[in-house]
């Protein structure tokens, strides 16, 4: 209650799309980042968290702002994975702001 769904099949939106594509690339980079961190967990589990969003093509645009925000907590301070987060970031703009009750 009190959550928007986006509409329409998530394999038809290119916002899913781009989504997806900045949330592989982010797990591609962390997952080979060298340095282990004490949050890595937590990243690992919100990029899933948002790959499975984007999968149902249904994804709730305020669980996309609190992964995302959990997300840049976590590797915030990582500077090497600052540019795919930034796409991430740009990905889960493109769905819009939340509804305010």
């Amino acid at each position: 209650m009190g959550q928007k769904r986006v509409t329409g099949s998530g394999a038809d939106d290119p916002r899913v799309t781009e989504l997806r594509t900045a949330v592989s690339r982010l797990r591609r980079e962390l997952a080979g980042h060298p340095v282990d961190f004490p949050d890595r967990g937590i990243a690992e589990d919100e990029l899933a968290a948002l790959d499975a969003m984007a999968i149902s093509g249904a994804p709730e645009i305020p669980r996309l702002r609190r992964s995302l925000l959990l997300i840049a907590g976590a590797i915030g301070s990582v500077s090497a994975l600052a540019p795919g987060l930034r796409a991430v970031r740009i990905a889960v703009d493109l769905f819009g702001e939340p509804l305010h009750r």
